[in-house]
């Protein structure tokens, strides 16, 4: 059942916009005449979509530029936030990242139709793709058989713009300034278009140039609370110490297993909770085995190209080249703070910890001679993707046209990491794990019988330098693909047009990764360079009783200087080689078939879309065990097909109200490296009685989901409307990783150890239903000084259960039911429009509900679910002609500097993280010509 709490939410509905023109498919589908009205701005830009949306046949949002270059947001991402039924999440490194469709994220993106990734993944990063180069991006929630089959939430797809877009020449300059204030830099962000069509002897001819650089600072800061531990309390079992850590197993206990880690709901927290111990009940604290903060500073570059040609040498032909580039550059660098409170020497049995009501958690405690250690950790990377296509389009007779297409795409990342740890022990601290709504503090003792400042963590004398560590890697991937599609305009057997396709996919994917680390080195942090040292200041900016500053080594001055700190660990050139992963060739195979039809109902019209699609692919793959035995290969063949039905009705009750039914299939192909055949062991480093062990399954089968929308539409006016959708996703074969205990004996233990094996399958079957409601809306006859006020809005309500299973002594013993990861029970989105004839304004805020996020690693006491709390944000826009050619920008981004947190199953007494993230703020200027 949804939550009633949010109805009066309902009624503010998000825009659904697209630009100029339908794809060609809905175009043909739809033969009545609809008047589009003319306007430019916010308004026109929504009025736009309501048209598209109208129009076609499938279930369809978009967003659109407002005008050539103006994208609405920093990025798509941000945009896509308003669009009814997607929600984001994810916010960081100065951006929001994840994009959902009604609550899933397994997301297709295509560029002008054209199925697009990065490296030896299966998707793109939509926040990679600048603004400024788009037209338009449709939000497909239904699938068509003409479009690709994959992505079981839904299909994005970009548009750029073209040459024949334009009725003649045309150049847009825009820059802008956007100043981070977090990281308290001003970043630019620039954009040129430039535009002509001309005509000549052998037709007309057209060209365009797109290009966009921005850059991005940031700073991110985080708090958490570690997971939770048994301890003993101030009157422990016999044998053991007050306030010591319970391991899983211990000499001291006749049982085999003291406590069970990674329980769905966690150990019993109530107060009184026992475990046995030598057969005996024994009473037992829950509290955190350490805290930790990182201060996530860095600098992100991308930029990017698209040109395209058109050639039209008759009325029946057309060819279109296009070449879209992609680039990413980011540098980053954690300043990690991190302190175990979990010892247990020389307790003050008379200074008891403080617990949360009613429960055995502990709240507040001090603990002495905690050990702690600072990292440096610097990240560098980058991505470098290109798209190159030639297609064309011909009139073969007055009822047959035909499309196609060969497009070739190559990406590479390629990413450096290294670390530096510097390690301490402290005299005491006091720490309170819930301190400030969810947010721990933490203040350091002073040692009366030395001078040392313990608080002063950016002193460099209290700190010796520990471990670094020095990995890499690099991942490719090139496609090569065609297709060819038909339309036949039959107008019989009840059709109007059929329409047919083939594609042909050849794929290749790689990966290479490299490991190094150095042991302890042991001296003191200030007894080498003085670059080594990195402090920080003004720490999660006064919103916290924790310490402002810390000092870490500095990752960019080991990263100038890494082979003087190879050669002071004795890391040598061996060690830094890169080492083939994966290396997987996948042919892929689809062919569709669709009709289109129209008739009466009732004297009303009714028609729709009935189609096909057919898809299969064969993955040959070769692993390789660079982990534990370099020389073992592995080779593996993974092949899926599938039929994809898609149906589509609409039914038009009156001349302004559309009913619209849908039931479509699609499907989810593994990623590359889920297939990995190795499974890899890592040791039990911190005597919890578990080593953990992970690898992939090459024989994991696509997700599939049956997709069920019911849709009303009313548009009541030119430019506004009112909407809702029922829908329903049943989906099956959810990737999950399953966990479960194995025996493993590793070269150099005695006897076969447990460890816990995290593996993906094919394991998990889910559904999803829903309500989404939409509202476009620009009243009329208001007062002068209220003409063109207006209002965009949206609300989401979902209802989803997945079954997860549970494992116990390597069976399978059952299934959990609980929410799908990443699903928000409720969401909504408002946004406030103004427009005059030389400006427009909006103020945006978009809300969602607590959703689970992901699972804790099955080795602790807390519940596995791990849940972020409610997020919200409120963005505002304005833009104002000086000129007919001329325009500037003001907008700023999560203006109430919201803290974003997550907490284990309970958020009171199980909170996890806090982050602050930075308040954005830009001036721009817009002049086309």
């Amino acid at each position: 059942m949804f939550k009633k709490t949010h109805i009066a939410s309902a009624i503010l509905m998000a825009v659904s916009c697209q630009f100029a023109y339908a794809e060609q498919q809905d175009t043909k589908q739809e033969n009545d005449e609809i008047e589009v009205i003319q306007v430019s701005g916010i308004r026109g830009s929504l009025n736009k979509g309501l048209n598209i949306k109208r129009q076609s046949f499938q279930v369809v949002d978009a967003i659109v530029a407002e005008d050539i270059g103006k994208f609405p947001d920093n990025n798509v991402v941000e945009a896509l936030q308003r669009v009814t039924g997607v929600q984001v999440t994810d916010r960081g490194a100065g951006e929001v990242n994840t994009v959902s469709i009604r609550g899933l994220t397994d997301v297709t993106t295509t560029v002008n139709g054209r199925q697009i990734f990065t490296a030896a993944g299966r998707n793109v990063a939509l926040a990679d793709i600048p603004a400024a180069l788009l037209e338009s991006v449709d939000v497909y929630k239904t699938r068509s058989a003409s479009q690709v089959g994959s992505g079981i939430a839904g299909q994005i797809d970009i548009k750029t713009q073209r040459p024949f877009n334009f009725d003649g020449s045309k150049v847009v300059v825009s820059a802008r300034g956007i100043y981070q204030e977090q990281a308290e830099e001003l970043d630019p962000n620039v954009s040129l278009l430039a535009s002509n069509r001309w005509e000549s002897g052998i037709g007309e001819f057209g060209a365009l140039v797109n290009v966009s650089y921005g850059e991005t600072s940031y700073r991110d800061q985080n708090i958490a609370a570690g997971a939770m531990v048994p301890f003993m309390t101030l009157n422990p079992a016999a044998g053991f110490g007050p306030l010591e850590r319970i391991q899983t197993t211990d000499g001291r206990a006749s049982e085999e297993l003291i406590w069970q880690p990674g329980l769905e709901k966690g150990l019993p927290f109530q107060a009184g909770s026992t475990l046995n111990i030598n057969g005996v009940p024994t009473e037992y604290y829950l509290s955190r085995d350490a805290v930790f903060a990182s201060d996530f500073t860095g600098k992100r570059e991308r930029p990017a190209a698209n040109v395209a040609f058109q050639w039209r040498p008759n009325d029946d032909s057309q060819y279109t080249f296009e070449a879209f580039y992609n680039g990413f550059r980011n540098e980053s660098f954690n300043a990690l703070s991190f302190t175990f409170v979990d010892w247990w020497g020389n307790v003050d049995t008379q200074n008891p910890p403080v617990t949360f009501d009613g429960t055995n958690i502990i709240k507040e405690r001090y603990v002495d001679a905690p050990y702690g250690f600072n990292s440096g950790d610097l990240t560098v990377s980058k991505t470098d993707s290109y798209v190159f296509a030639l297609g064309g389009e011909w009139t073969i007779t007055d009822t047959f046209n035909l499309a196609s297409e060969i497009y070739y795409q190559d990406s590479q990342y390629e990413t450096d990491f290294l670390a530096m740890r510097s390690e301490r022990v402290a005299y005491g601290l006091n720490v309170d794990f819930n301190d400030k709504d969810g947010i721990p503090s933490l203040v350091y003792a002073d040692n009366p019988d030395t001078a040392v400042n313990e608080a002063d963590l950016a002193d460099t004398s209290q700190w010796n330098v520990a471990q670094l560590y020095d990995n890499g890697g690099s991942s490719k991937g090139d496609a090569l693909t065609f297709t060819l599609d038909g339309d036949l305009f039959v107008d019989s057997f009840g059709f109007d047009t059929v329409s047919f396709g083939v594609r042909y996919d050849s794929r290749g994917a790689s990966d290479s990764s490299r490991e190094a680390d150095g042991g302890i080195l042991g001296q003191p942090l200030g007894s080498l360079d003085e670059g080594l040292a990195s402090i920080n200041e003004g720490f999660f900016d006064g919103n916290a009783n924790w310490p402002s500053s810390w000092v870490v080594p500095n990752g960019h001055y080991i990263y100038n200087n890494r082979q003087s700190f190879r050669d002071l660990y004795n890391i040598g050139a061996d060690d830094v080689m890169l080492e083939k992963t994966f290396d997987i060739d996948e042919k892929s195979y689809a062919a569709y078939i669709q009709g289109d039809f129209s008739t009466t109902l009732f004297g009303r019209e009714f028609d729709g879309q009935l189609g096909l699609r057919y898809e299969n692919a064969k993955a040959e793959m070769t692993f390789f065990d660079i982990d534990q035995n370099p020389t073992a290969v592995s080779s593996a063949e993974n092949s899926s097909s599938a039929l994809l039905p898609s149906i589509v009705v609409r039914y038009h009750l009156t001349e302004d109200v559309i009913a619209r039914a849908a039931y479509t299939e699609t499907i989810r192909r593994p990623d590359f490296s889920q297939l990995n055949s190795f499974i890899y062991y890592t040791e039990d480093v911190t005597n919890i009685g578990y080593g953990t062990a992970s690898g992939g399954n090459p024989n994991l089968k696509p997700v599939e989901s049956k997709n069920y929308d019911l849709t009303l539409e009313w548009y009541f006016a030119d430019d506004s409307s009112l909407y809702g959708t029922l829908f329903k996703r049943e989906i099956e074969g959810f990737v999950y990783g399953s966990n479960r205990i194995v025996q493993y004996q590793g070269p150099d233990d005695e006897a076969p150890y447990p460890y816990i094996l995290n593996q993906p399958d094919n394991s998990s079957n889910g559904t999803l239903d829903g309500v989404e409601l939409g509202l476009v809306y620009f009243p009329d006859n208001l007062p002068d000084w209220l003409t063109g006020a207006g209002l965009q809005a949206s609300a989401t309500f979902l209802d989803s259960e997945q079954e997860l299973p549970v494992y116990a002594d390597g069976q399978l013993s059952g299934y959990d039911t609980r929410d799908m990861f990443g699903v928000s029970k409720s969401s909504y989105s408002t946004v406030l429009i103004y427009e005059r004839d030389d400006f427009d304004m909006r103020l945006a805020y978009v809300w969602r509900d607590d959703f689970l996020n992901n699972y804790e690693a099955a080795q602790f006491a807390n519940p596995l679910g791990v849940y972020r709390r409610p997020e919200q944000s409120l963005d505002f826009q304005l833009s104002y002609d000086i000129n007919e050619d001329f325009m500037v920008t003001f907008d700023g981004t999560n203006l109430t500097e919201e803290i974003a947190q997550s907490y284990y199953e309970y958020p009171t007494t199980h909170n996890s993280n806090s982050a602050l993230f930075s308040r954005t703020f830009a001036l721009g200027i817009r002049y086309s010509f």
